[in-house]
């Protein structure tokens, strides 16, 4: 079975879509999706699909989605077969893809592939290449492990409280690869090329100072002093009318160094662990 879900929703056994159109069905598989090969407790799918408030016949109503779920299977597995793969020893069938647990339900993923296992192994090795000061290996792993987002987790399917904490989740893991990445990028010179880059990214996050940090950086670096003090007044700004907050101590550290500093004299700046390096 090979999972997706950073971006839209795509379930398939042999190749074949087994992904339900109908919106219940879809919230149990991508709840069930995201966590395969572990059991998904029925009260967490009780409470994805009603929100707190389920109906009396929600137990009936979710082993009917759990039936629908498996007709998608049982077709797919069928399909596959008549393409011409041989049945594995032991026949593969819908009861063993999605399995009834007690006290839940588990996708059996088959030893496939899932986005977001690959997401969180590639990011894990970037930040053992960062830790190691392996700057080159950490932006290519990191960018590696980027590429997998298609758009947020989950674009196509309305979530309830459980899949919705799992995308806040989901975002910050993405977020936090996307900073190392940029800072192993800046640390090995490719301030110009980032620009772009952190000129949308600061629009769309427009409280987040790392990455505010990174392109006054990457401005300052680029010969660009004055739109770099820019972005920090921005962000200033913006931190003061919308949370009634100074920027960090850190952040205000970057903006004198970039004021004091001549544009070929490299800026000291703080990484997330409050370690002090040189970027430049």
């Amino acid at each position: 079975m090979d999972i997706e879900v950073l971006g839209t929703l795509a379930v398939r056994e042999r190749g074949i879509s087994v992904t339900p159109t109908a919106p219940k069905p879809r919230q149990v598989l991508a709840l069930l999706a995201l966590h395969a090969d572990q059991v998904v407790p029925v009260s967490a799918l009780i409470e994805e699909l009603w929100q707190g408030a389920p109906p009396r016949s929600a137990r009936t109503t979710l082993q009917t989605y759990v039936l629908q779920l498996r007709a998608l299977i049982a077709t797919a597995l069928e399909q596959g077969e008549g393409d011409g793969e041989a049945a594995p020893a032991g026949r593969r069938t819908a009861k063993d893809v999605l399995v009834t647990l007690p006290g839940g339900y588990l996708l059996n993923s088959g030893g496939g592939t899932s986005d977001v296992r690959e997401f969180d192994r590639l990011a894990g090795m970037g930040y053992r290449a960062m830790d190691a000061g392996d700057f080159p290996g950490a932006a290519r792993l990191l960018r590696e492990a980027l590429s997998l987002w298609s758009g947020p987790a989950f674009a196509d399917v309305h979530g309830g409280i459980q899949l919705d904490m799992e995308t806040r989740r989901l975002e910050e893991t993405r977020l936090c690869a996307l900073d190392q990445r940029i800072e192993a990028d800046l640390r090995i010179g490719r301030h110009r090329e980032l620009l772009a880059e952190l000129t949308v990214l600061a629009s769309r996050y427009r409280t987040h100072e790392n990455l505010h940090g990174q392109f006054m950086l990457a401005l300052h670096r680029s010969g660009r002093r004055g739109e770099a003090l820019d972005v920090y007044q921005r962000l200033r700004a913006t931190l003061v009318r919308e949370l009634g907050l100074e920027p960090s101590a850190a952040l205000r550290r970057l903006q004198r160094s970039i004021l004091m500093a001549s544009p070929e004299t490299p800026v000291v700046a703080e990484t997330n662990s409050e370690r002090l390096v040189r970027v430049g």
